[in-house]
């Protein structure tokens, strides 16, 4: 379990296919403090530290996390958004993220507003997921507030930190992203579902 607070910006040195799979190299300055075995959200999807070596970490990333998620587009030097799994009793700064992506959306617009940024992602709606005004969502990891919800668009504000201490700084039109929705959003909307 997270909560889309980011720690830190990885770096990817390489990426080797091992079959179906992907086994992802990342450089970050939170290689020193992992173990293997343990749960790191890259750009929102969980992934197992397989590796530890000489300032890097390694995971692999299967079939079906490379079909549903942009991990599959990673290429040397990109950079990818970092969050360590949170600790029972930490405070919970951004909001429950499970490191499940629901469904990769796309950027349709970035507006710079006075210091800040509105973007605007675009989804398909037929998966059935939603977002709310004022509910969270998860973008490549992080854990945002939802503006301008629509049927299957919606906007964020990022403010200046946000901006510089995640890959929001990388994004372009058209960029592909991880989207997690809501987890009591989700359970909701799949029993009210149930009974229409």
């Amino acid at each position: 379990m997270f909560t889309g607070i980011i720690e830190a910006i990885g770096e990817i040195r390489s990426l080797e296919k091992e079959g179906e799979n992907i086994t992802i190299e990342v450089r970050s300055n939170l290689s020193s403090e992992l173990k293997i075995d343990q749960s790191v959200s890259h750009n929102g999807v969980c992934l197992t530290v397989v590796d530890i070596n000489d300032g890097s970490y390694f995971v692999t990333a299967i079939k079906e996390t490379l079909d549903k998620t942009n991990l599959g587009s990673l290429q040397e030097g990109d950079m990818v958004n970092l969050e360590r799994a949170m600790k029972l009793g930490d405070r919970l700064d951004g909001h429950l993220v499970q490191g499940h992506v629901d469904q990769v959306g796309y950027c349709k617009k970035i507006e710079e507003s006075g210091g800040s940024w509105y973007f605007t992602f675009q989804y398909d709606a037929s998966k059935g997921n939603l977002t709310i005004e004022k509910g969270s969502i998860t973008v490549n990891g992080v854990s945002l507030t939802v503006v301008n919800s629509k049927e299957d668009t919606f906007s964020v504000a990022i403010i200046p930190y946000t901006y510089q201490h995640t890959n929001f700084k990388s994004l372009k039109v058209a960029s592909i992203v991880n989207l997690e929705f809501d987890l009591i959003g989700k359970y909701l909307s799949k029993i009210s579902r149930a009974y229409n």
